[in-house]
């Protein structure tokens, strides 16, 4: 199998930003284009997909995706990054029952706004916020429509939380936790990460750097890398002859006999080519095919 484009699932540990992942992965896969599909703090841990050759092209598409996590949160405290690692800016008695805790959590579930924090990678008239917040600079954020889908509670012992949610691409767990702490009026932070899901892939298929290290050592990566058009699942699969094959990839149209959707499109040989659109062609009534995104060579 070729080892030179696909996905790797990385189990990321704690230490490792993920730009520092993909330079490990360009050494264990031998090749410079890699790109990782959506950040996570260094002291976070969980799944990475990690894109390698062609498989670039999706880094924006899987960034974009939802996500899920599992979080450790502390009641009573508040710092500047929102997670126990900052500066300290409160500290709070903490009288909260189980069910008001509840009440805030379901509070924060479906679409709402989200300040991001100060301590994040976006960047504000092109700045990163993280960089102006180490030099003490503070500045308006807008908030931003996020979706929450699940957010369950447990593990409550009057202090600490853990807590699972489920959210739309864009979500700062730790500003979710400190606002879930501003309506309980004491406080909150998050105290662990971890990302259990992103897009279509869970933690049970990720590998951890030295696994993927070892597996290289065998010569087995192989047996890890996601073939590219194995993302694209949801979509049925489609066969095009030589000539639509020619017209595809020259970025034009082609009449085809199949219906309206979205499709992954092989040539005759079973190659992947791409992911294309069908539609109708409101002028004869026939439906033709053309190319959204080009995975050939």
């Amino acid at each position: 199998m070729d080892i030179t484009n696909g996905v790797v699932i990385v189990d990321k540990e704690k230490g490792y930003t993920s730009h520092d992942v993909v330079n490990v992965i360009r050494k264990i896969f031998s090749t410079r284009k890699v790109g990782h599909t959506g950040t996570l703090d260094p002291d976070a841990t969980g799944v990475l997909p990690v894109c390698i050759g062609k498989a670039t092209k999706v880094c924006d598409m899987l960034t974009f995706s939802d996500k899920e996590y599992e979080a450790r949160v502390r009641l009573g405290i508040v710092t500047d990054t929102q997670d126990i690692s900052g500066k300290v800016l409160a500290e709070n008695n903490v009288d909260v029952t189980e069910a008001e805790l509840k009440n805030a959590v379901n509070a924060h579930m479906g679409e709402i706004n989200q300040i991001p924090p100060m301590y994040s990678a976006l960047k504000v008239n092109g700045q990163k916020l993280c960089d102006l917040a180490r030099k003490g600079i503070e500045v308006e954020r807008k908030p931003r429509k996020i979706t929450v889908y699940e957010s369950e509670m447990s593990e409550f012992d009057g202090v600490d939380f853990k807590l699972r949610v489920k959210c739309s691409k864009g979500t700062y767990i730790r500003a979710l936790c400190h606002d879930i702490g501003q309506m309980l009026g004491c406080g909150a932070v998050m105290t662990e990460l971890r990302r259990i899901r992103s897009s279509i892939f869970d933690v049970t298929s990720a590998y951890s750097l030295d696994e993927l290290k070892a597996l290289a050592e065998k010569n087995a990566l192989s047996d890890v890398l996601i073939p590219i058009d194995a993302i694209f699942e949801e979509y049925p699969k489609l066969a095009v002859p030589g000539n639509v094959r020619k017209r595809l990839c020259n970025g034009a149209t082609a009449v085809v006999p199949a219906s309206v959707g979205t499709y992954r499109v092989y040539d005759d040989d079973g190659k992947f080519l791409c992911i294309a659109e069908v539609s109708e062609n409101a002028q004869n009534g026939k439906n033709t095919i053309k190319m959204t995104k080009a995975f050939f060579d």
